[in-house]
């Protein structure tokens, strides 16, 4: 996948995730309420050595420290490329310390490509 446009030059959260709507990266790994990480419209029940954060992104609110958040871009072993979005600070839409230890073990492969 060519990097058409300079992604790293965007500033919010919604530039960077339309960018890669259009690349055809939009869907989603979420964790639910049994702490089991799920990609989008999948039954699949993934692992973190399954996964590879290829790229992160961190956004940071010019006022407001709640406005903070990470958007990382996963692949999985089959290749399906996802994003994960985690807002942090007072307001993580993760609750609870499964999500943090999940997304540690996540091994880290920084692409250029995305």
């Amino acid at each position: 996948m060519e990097n058409h446009e300079n992604i790293d030059r965007m500033s919010t959260l919604s530039q960077v995730m339309e960018t890669l709507r259009k690349r055809g990266i939009h869907k989603e790994f979420r964790m639910n309420e049994q702490c089991e990480m799920k990609y989008e419209n999948s039954e699949k029940n993934y692992q973190p050595d399954e996964l590879t954060i290829v790229k992160s992104y961190r956004f940071e609110g010019d006022s407001n420290p709640d406005d903070n958040a990470v958007l990382y871009i996963i692949q999985d072993n089959e290749k399906n490329v996802g994003i994960i979005i985690d807002s942090y600070g007072a307001d993580s839409n993760y609750p609870g310390e499964e999500f943090d230890a999940f997304l540690r073990d996540i091994p880290i492969q920084d692409s250029d490509e995305f």
